[in-house]
C-alpha cells in the first residue's frame, strides 16, 4: 500500500457475521436466496428490484452499516444504491437524457 492511501475501515465482527447467524436461525436472506448480481444490476429496474428484496431482510441496517464503513464502490447493500462509495436516491438509465418527458 502506498504512503498516501488511508487503511481500509476496519469492519466490526457483528457486522461480518450477522448474516451468517440470521441465516443459521432460518431467516431469508435475499442475497443468499436470490442470484448475487441482481445486487449490482445494470438497468434502473434491476436496481429497484434488488433494493425491495432487501425490505424484509433482517440484517438490513448492519448490512448498510457495514457498507457506509468500507465505501463500498457500488451496487445494492442494505436496500440502498452505491455508485463509488456513495449512496444515490436511484439509478439513471445509460446514455443522453431525453430532451423531453415521457407523457404516461
Amino acid at each position: 500500500m502506498k504512503a498516501d492511501q488511508a487503511d481500509p475501515p476496519e469492519v466490526s465482527l457483528m457486522q461480518l457475521t450477522a448474516i451468517d447467524e440470521a441465516a443459521a436461525q432460518g431467516a431469508p436472506i435475499p442475497c443468499r436466496s436470490f442470484d448475487p448480481e441482481v445486487f449490482f444490476a445494470e438497468t434502473p429496474a434491476d436496481v429497484e428490484y434488488a433494493k425491495s428484496l432487501c425490505g424484509t431482510c433482517p440484517v438490513k441496517a448492519a448490512c448498510l452499516t457495514g457498507a457506509l464503513e468500507r465505501r463500498e464502490p457500488w451496487g445494492v447493500w442494505g436496500g440502498e444504491l452505491f455508485v463509488q462509495g456513495v449512496v444515490v436516491a436511484r439509478k439513471r438509465p445509460r446514455g443522453r437524457p431525453r430532451k423531453t418527458e415521457v407523457m404516461a
